[in-house]
């Protein structure tokens, strides 16, 4: 399977990354990416062809990936709208509905809509996948063995399903920064150093996850059972509970889920 990357930042180099330990071929990828200092990374990192126009050349290809920002995409996606044929497309831009990429490519159909999250990275991200209609089976496989290069997938029956995956995972990671943020700023405050306090934050999180990860419970269930009755845990939850920390993530995923609504509404206008 040949791929064409339509912008070569970071999301493209771990999906680049992930896909060649996966067993995809360097040769069979190029990127169009317009900084010369990005392209030249590209080629040294992993030997891939890079161009600085969107020319002829780069879409001899099955797939096209398209990572620039969602602000970028119209005018990026101009030059592709003569050249696609049956390529499958798929975008990796927040908040980018398929109707609106849609009529950016002159009414191309063979479009896959997919919201990965920084945690790719490092291959453990997970990615919420929606397609249109005209895509049949083998695109939706194909669309789905690249980004399975970076972590886990989601299929999303219902595009409208695609701002709350933005909010839960997309913007996820952040909520999860802010806690383990939280618990090395009170581990500092009891007296630890920078280093201690952010290894005791960070295995907590990382160690609590991976518990989660392998039960076969409800994370409501696990966090039953380290709360004992009159106990420590159930002392700081119950100042967390007065505080607000459950209700204000709950207000702050959907928050997001309806930024992304409207950025969505914004692109569709432009």
């Amino acid at each position: 399977m040949r791929i064409t990357f339509l912008g070569g930042g970071n999301m493209a180099n771990a999906l680049i990354g992930g896909m060649l330990d996966q067993g995809f071929v360097a040769d069979d990828i190029q990127v169009v990416e317009l900084s010369a200092d990005n392209r030249e990374n590209l080629r040294r990192s992993y030997g891939v062809s890079c161009h600085a126009a969107a020319e002829l050349a780069a879409w001899s290809c099955d797939l096209i990936v398209l990572a620039v920002k969602p602000q970028q995409m119209k005018a990026a996606v101009q030059p592709l709208r003569r050249h696609l044929k049956e390529q499958l497309v798929v975008s990796i831009a927040a908040g980018l509905r398929l109707e609106t990429l849609s009529d950016w490519l002159g009414g191309y159909r063979r479009l896959v809509r997919t919201m990965p999250n920084t945690p790719a990275l490092i291959g453990a991200g997970i990615t919420g996948l929606c397609a249109l209609s005209e895509v049949d089976e083998v695109g939706r496989l194909a669309a789905e063995r690249v980004l399975r290069s970076v972590g886990t997938t989601l299929w999303i029956a219902d595009e409208a399903r695609m701002d709350a995956v933005t909010a839960i995972s997309g913007s996820g990671p952040a909520y999860v920064f802010l806690f383990i943020e939280a618990l090395q700023e009170a581990a500092r405050e009891m007296g630890f150093d920078e280093e201690d306090a952010a290894r005791l934050a960070i295995e907590t999180t990382l160690g609590a996850a991976r518990l989660a990860a392998q039960s076969d419970v409800p994370a409501a269930t696990l966090r039953e059972r380290v709360t004992s009755k009159g106990g420590t845990t159930e002392a700081a939850l119950r100042a967390m509970a007065g505080a607000g920390v459950k209700a204000g993530i709950v207000a702050g995923a959907k928050a997001a889920a309806a930024r992304g609504r409207e950025l969505g509404d914004q692109l569709g206008a432009a």
